[in-house]
């Protein structure tokens, strides 16, 4: 597992260097650092931030002492404006009730010429129109849970996804959408003819990522 989890945040690390390089002792922050996060291994002097943090320190000391986590949300991050050289949002955002404050903390605590790296599950349009008739008759009172429907607080598409971004001081040095991926991974599970063929047409949790620069004010 810790063999897998350097691989993946030194590809990450490779892929932020590539718009320009990372001091060794950058400040790194990851919002959402969860159990398996990439700051764990990602280098620099790194700090993460998760509203389970202390459980997941106790769960998982081995990789979790690699760096200090605080207990916190994304929408309210407790530290001072400019303060980080970079900044990681791996697939977060989604599961919070307001994805676009959360992107304006990471840009808030990201230091001029930092950098982010930023990515989300988005969805072809129909998840989130049926995701709030779901959230309606959970209001109203009817427990009755539509699996794909209600797996994530917000389903974003594209456009929304694109629009947490508006107005914000950052450069987009490098967006990605992977659409196929979302597909191919349809065509492998061999589900049931009519909900293989629903799936792959209106796809779901196909990643969009942002590798960002943030400017200055």
């Amino acid at each position: 597992m810790i063999a897998g989890m350097i691989a993946t945040s030194r590809k990450v690390r490779a892929l932020l260097e590539q718009v320009h390089p990372i001091a060794v002792d950058a400040t790194v922050l990851e919002v959402g650092s969860g159990a398996h996060g990439l700051v764990f291994y990602f280098g620099g002097r790194g700090v993460g931030v998760d509203p389970l943090a202390v459980s997941y320190a106790s769960l998982f000391p081995m990789w979790q002492r690699e760096v200090p986590t605080v207990a916190g949300l994304g929408e309210q991050l407790p530290f001072g404006d400019r303060t980080f050289d970079v900044v990681l949002c791996d697939n977060v955002v989604d599961h919070a009730e307001s994805p676009a404050q959360i992107v304006a903390e990471l840009i808030r605590v990201l230091a001029p010429g930092g950098l982010l790296y930023f990515t989300v599950n988005i969805h072809h349009p129909i998840y989130a129109i049926a995701s709030r008739f779901h959230d309606a008759w959970t209001w109203l009172g009817f427990k009755y849970e539509i699996r794909p429907f209600a797996d994530h607080t917000v389903h974003l598409t594209l456009r929304r996804a694109r629009a947490l971004f508006a107005n914000l001081p950052l450069r987009i040095a490098n967006e990605a959408a992977g659409f196929p991926d979302a597909k191919s991974v349809v065509q492998r599970l061999q589900l049931p003819g009519m909900v293989q063929k629903f799936e792959a047409m209106f796809f779901k949790n196909a990643s969009y990522q942002v590798i960002g620069v943030r400017e200055p004010e």
